[in-house]
């Protein structure tokens, strides 16, 4: 069963691992890509409820996670499928969350659970096939809110990578340092900046999905991985041509301490920020943070592209945005969710910033936000002195 805060219970069948736990429960309104969604790092600390009904119809596929295995606590179904029939399929999804320690209730109504979240907003649940559900309630409650774990420091890499040929490998002719990630000032890559054949990007990792970094790969750019809390002198003595701050989990103000190194960032070097990352740039420009009732979670969310006047499809993974009614000097949105008007997209007059709530590079979801990747990139050739174009 799951127990819920408010003293809701919800019975199913498990399936994945029967171990005891608990987390935020919110909604994903996908109706494919669960590997993917599952994986995402922005999901720590959280049940996912799949509001489609029939969930693990092709299994689990070699290339279709965003990191190294299932990150949510779990998930919920209304049907799970046991034996997936896809040629490509390597497992099925009770398979694989039962292997990665993570667990499943299926044969939920997850319709009214939906609608519970909906009406209540993201309440903490506590998934068990042992408890007595007074005490199952209890210890729902009893669980820690999103904005007191500490997420992104679990999800972040430790030490800097390099992300070559769909894999990340230890990053060339660093010299180790001693004391934390973020005081590995001195990390020297062999060469440079100078003659370089492609444009380098380095990735600052909150909880970074791997196909935003295949899609930087894709367009020809050399890609560095950095930790969360890596200094300005780690990032700048990499000579990046552009940064690109990541997805990741969590509450945006429990990471006060990164707010002066985004603004180093937005002040030095051409700068994308996704999800996360943009929730950072409006801390770092004098936006204000809100907390959305049951936040977005899909890949069906109409965005309206201001500037260029059209509409994307998009896929979202957040609980917070920008408020939108008090803006500082400088700040212009560019993009607007159509379903509640909240903000998705600022650039500002005074810096090279191209900064999304939404999730460009989708997986999963549909791709007419991919473009941003390219105008992105074309940005950071010129920088590097590259023709457009060039260097692939």
């Amino acid at each position: 069963m799951l127990a819920l805060e408010d003293g809701s219970i919800f019975r199913g069948q498990s399936f994945g691992s029967t171990e005891p736990c608990g987390g935020e429960v919110v909604f994903n309104t996908a109706m494919s890509g669960y590997q993917e969604v599952l994986s995402d790092p922005s999901y720590f600390g959280q049940i996912v409820v799949f509001t489609s009904a029939h969930i693990g119809n092709y299994g689990i596929h070699t290339t279709d996670s965003e990191s190294t295995g299932p990150v949510a606590v779990g998930a919920i179904t209304r049907e799970v499928c046991w034996s997936p029939r896809h040629p490509e399929s390597l497992e099925s999804l009770p398979s694989w969350l039962s292997r990665h320690g993570r667990f499943g209730l299926t044969g939920v109504d997850t319709r009214k659970l939906t609608l519970l979240v909906r009406s209540k907003g993201n309440l903490r649940g506590w998934f068990t096939t042992a408890e007595d559900p007074e005490d199952a309630v209890a210890r729902a409650r009893s669980l820690p809110r999103m904005r007191d774990v500490a997420a992104v420091p679990t999800v972040t890499t430790t030490q800097p990578y390099t992300w070559s040929g769909g894999q990340s490998r230890p990053l060339e002719s660093a010299r180790p340092v001693a004391g934390t990630a973020s005081d590995a000032g001195a990390v020297d890559v062999a060469g440079g900046s100078a003659g370089k054949a492609r444009p380098r990007v380095v990735v600052i990792d909150y909880g970074v999905k791997h196909n935003i970094l295949r899609e930087l790969e894709v367009r020809g750019c050399e890609v560095i991985v950095v930790p969360a809390d890596a200094s300005a002198e780690l990032v700048d003595g990499l000579e990046p041509d552009g940064v690109l701050l990541s997805n990741g989990p969590g509450d945006p103000e429990s990471l006060e301490r990164a707010v002066p190194m985004v603004r180093h960032t937005l002040e030095n070097h051409p700068t994308l920020a996704i999800c996360l990352g943009h929730q950072l740039v409006g801390m770092a420009l004098g936006c204000r943070i809100l907390k959305l009732p049951f936040g977005h979670h899909g890949a069906n969310h109409p965005v309206k592209d201001i500037v260029r006047g059209r509409v994307a499809i998009t896929s979202q993974n957040h609980n917070y945005a920008i408020d939108g009614t008090v803006l500082p000097d400088g700040v212009e949105v560019t993009h607007l969710n159509l379903n509640d008007g909240t903000v998705q997209g600022l650039r500002h007059k005074q810096y090279r910033l191209w900064s999304l709530q939404f999730h460009p590079e989708a997986s999963p979801g549909p791709h007419d936000a991919r473009d941003v990747f390219d105008h992105f990139v074309e940005n950071v050739k010129g920088n590097a002195g590259l023709a457009p174009g060039a260097g692939k």
